[in-house]
């Protein structure tokens, strides 16, 4: 597989996964930053940006076993994870099943929603053979994303946080409507280890909107890491 990443700095590897439907260039400014006193490994996600499909994709688990073979192939057995959205997922569940140091998730998803009256109804509909027009992400992936992405959605990883015994920071946006600050606080509850910072009046990009705030945040706690 081709794997488009960039490579930068040196000593303890970070590793950044950006959300769904983004790109490396998201994290660009983290991983600059944050490379004066870190390796920064920032990659497009498989299926994103310039990187390749998995051919042989078959569950979810093949995701992170795909990410895992990328680090490996680049020397990194412990990597910190600075992930966002869909990234943190991914980042959470290999967690569940790798070595990690730590994590930062910023607007994670991992929990699922309870189920509106409209996915109700849409899901009453399709048994019934009415057959409604998808979401938008769904629209306008790929076969290949659209299968990562109905894998991704109807899992929840609320059980495996609680097994997560590494030292976790939560950076939220109060506003964020893709992913509610709600779970971000019971991700917080799920994991011994964590620490939730919300950062007001924030949305679901906030980690990119206050990149400069991010980043020192991060390093912060980075630095309580080997104290």
């Amino acid at each position: 597989m081709n794997i488009n990443s960039l490579i930068t700095g040196h000593q303890q590897p970070l590793v950044f996964l950006h959300g769904w439907g983004a790109s490396m260039q998201l994290m660009n400014p983290h991983a600059a930053l944050l490379s004066h006193d870190y390796k920064c490994i920032n990659l497009d996600l498989f299926g994103f940006g310039k990187s390749d499909e998995i051919e042989d994709y078959h569950q979810f688990e093949d995701y992170v076993d795909a990410l895992h073979t990328f680090l490996i192939s680049k020397d990194v057995y412990d990597p910190i994870f600075i992930a966002h959205s869909f990234g943190a997922r991914v980042a959470i569940a290999y967690a569940s099943k790798y070595p990690v140091k730590a994590m930062v998730l910023t607007g994670a998803a991992g929990i699922r929603a309870p189920l509106s009256l409209k996915r109700k109804l849409r899901i009453f509909l399709h048994h019934k053979g009415f057959h409604m027009k998808g979401s938008y992400d769904y629209e306008k992936a790929s076969v290949f994303l659209r299968k990562v992405l109905v894998d991704a959605v109807n899992q929840d990883l609320s059980e495996v946080m609680k097994e997560i015994m590494v030292p976790v920071l939560l950076i939220w946006g109060e506003y964020d409507k893709e992913t509610p600050l709600w779970m971000g606080k019971r991700m917080h509850e799920l994991m011994s280890q964590s620490t939730l910072i919300v950062f007001k009046g924030g949305d679901h990009f906030a980690y990119y909107q206050e990149y400069a705030r991010f980043c020192f945040i991060v390093k912060q706690f980075l630095e309580g890491l080997d104290q």
